[in-house]
């Protein structure tokens, strides 16, 4: 029985779902693997694709393999309305998949495993048992089975990596991404343009984020009942999210907090932290893993794979939120004074908030759209840490460009000169400008013009 339609907005997860649908009209046995972090949207994109299919959805939970393996049989008996479910009792898993492959005779069936790891952790042999079906019946069968789960570690090493059993038996994966930040803005509806765009430089492009400010109400409101208060969805959320994939989270909450404050080089991050340089890299290389975190090494370095000048950041903007903003301040807002945190710490801020989610806008539209403005391919994107000449774009023939991003900032006098002076000295020839500047219209935010050729 096909999942019943869901009638909330479905943004940004075209692509992906056109993936899923191609899958599904193959005509081949498929074994999917989609992961990605919690809250990313990875549930909603797969109840999205059972909608009106031959499906069976399943929900893993943390509870004994059996109970496991008793609920899917339920699913099952849903999915595929048959009530003789009623009187089997599955013994194992590679029972039920048999069972599963069976009734789908010459007819798509779609089998959904969501949260994968928790099976494993109740059936550690599980990933054995099914390479043994996939092998044996899966891939004669006209399954298509997706495999999902938020563990992202777990995901790559247990299910992606060379070492596991079901290594060579995917037909497919996907890590599912945050929202793009033009996507971010649809959810809010009413709003003007600034309003969204701060709303995206503090949630960032997750989904299950975005979905909790409420468009009838106001940011300042939605920031006081999300975030700034013990019950609000978002005051734990950053801790839930560590402790599902760490199994130190409080090395990883230091090291995020020192890189949020402004330590930028592995040297200085082991200093606040007080370990190792070799331990604090260590960690990094996990929190780069997982998109959490993100090295930054400048276009303009000429050996960018053995530069000494990269910096880190925290790549995702609820994270820097959390440990500028939230993490700090936890005392205040248990004792119920949210308000002052938000009068006296985050407005003010806003305005360095907004500017450098822009980046985000601009750094997209390079990546994505800036190819047929220049006429070239574009390869690779970066910031850059001028007052006007915000980021650079590297193309398919070695030449760069500089995007100036005119934010309504006052910058210093001849600051984007000396920016672009010293760029055509960097790379030895003048960089062409695309300018960058906010818009009206919420579907296409930037106004962008360009591009300039300079002498």
């Amino acid at each position: 029985m096909p999942l019943p339609p869901d009638t909330r907005p479905f943004v940004g997860r075209t692509h992906e779902l056109e993936v899923l649908e191609d899958l599904h009209a193959s005509g081949r046995p498929e074994l999917f693997v989609l992961y990605g972090r919690r809250r990313v949207g990875k549930t909603e994109l797969l109840q999205r694709f059972c909608e009106r299919r031959r499906a069976v959805y399943f929900l893993a939970a943390q509870v004994r393999d059996k109970d496991n393996l008793n609920a899917f049989r339920e699913c099952l008996r849903e999915g595929l309305d048959d009530p003789l479910l009623d009187s089997i009792d599955f013994p194992d898993w590679s029972s039920a998949l048999n069972f599963a492959a069976e009734r789908a005779g010459d007819e798509r069936l779609v089998i959904v495993l969501d949260e994968f790891p928790y099976l494993c952790e109740g059936n550690k042999g599980l990933p054995s048992l099914l390479q043994r079906f996939w092998d044996s019946r899966g891939k004669r069968s006209q399954l298509m089975v997706v495999l999902c789960g938020s563990q992202v570690s777990f995901m790559e090493r247990e299910v992606l990596a060379e070492r596991s059993p079901l290594f060579g038996r995917r037909t497919g994966q996907r890590r599912l991404e945050p929202l793009r930040p033009a996507d971010s803005l649809r959810f809010f509806d009413g709003w003007e343009l600034e309003d969204r765009i701060t709303a995206y430089a503090i949630l960032g492009g997750m989904p299950a984020y975005l979905q909790r400010f409420d468009p009838a109400r106001d940011l300042r409101e939605n920031l006081l009942r999300e975030i700034l208060r013990p019950e609000g969805y978002l005051f734990d959320e950053v801790q839930f999210l560590l402790h599902s994939e760490m199994t130190t989270p409080a090395t990883y909450n230091s090291i995020l907090r020192a890189v949020a404050k402004g330590s930028e080089k592995v040297g200085d991050i082991a200093l606040t932290v007080g370990v190792e340089s070799t331990t604090a890299n260590k960690y990094l290389s996990v929190l780069r893993e997982l998109g959490l975190v993100e090295r930054l090494v400048p276009m303009t370095d000429p050996d960018p794979l053995r530069s000494r000048r990269g910096t880190y950041r925290i790549a995702d903007r609820f994270l820097a939120f959390h440990f500028r903003h939230v993490q700090p301040n936890l005392s205040l807002i248990e004792a119920g004074r949210g308000e002052r945190v938000l009068e006296e710490v985050i407005e003010p801020d806003i305005p360095n908030l907004f500017e450098d989610a822009l980046v985000d806008f601009v750094l997209d539209h390079l990546r994505r759209e800036a190819a047929e403005l220049l006429g070239r391919e574009v390869l690779e994107v970066g910031r850059h840490g001028g007052e006007r000449v915000r980021a650079l774009a590297r193309l398919d023939d070695g030449s760069h460009v500089a995007a100036v991003v005119e934010s309504g900032r006052p910058a210093a006098a001849g600051a984007e000169a000396a920016e672009l002076t010293a760029l055509s000295e960097a790379f030895g020839e003048p960089p062409p400008v695309l300018r960058y500047r906010l818009g009206n219209d919420v579907r296409t935010p930037l106004v962008v013009e360009g591009p300039e050729l300079l002498s």
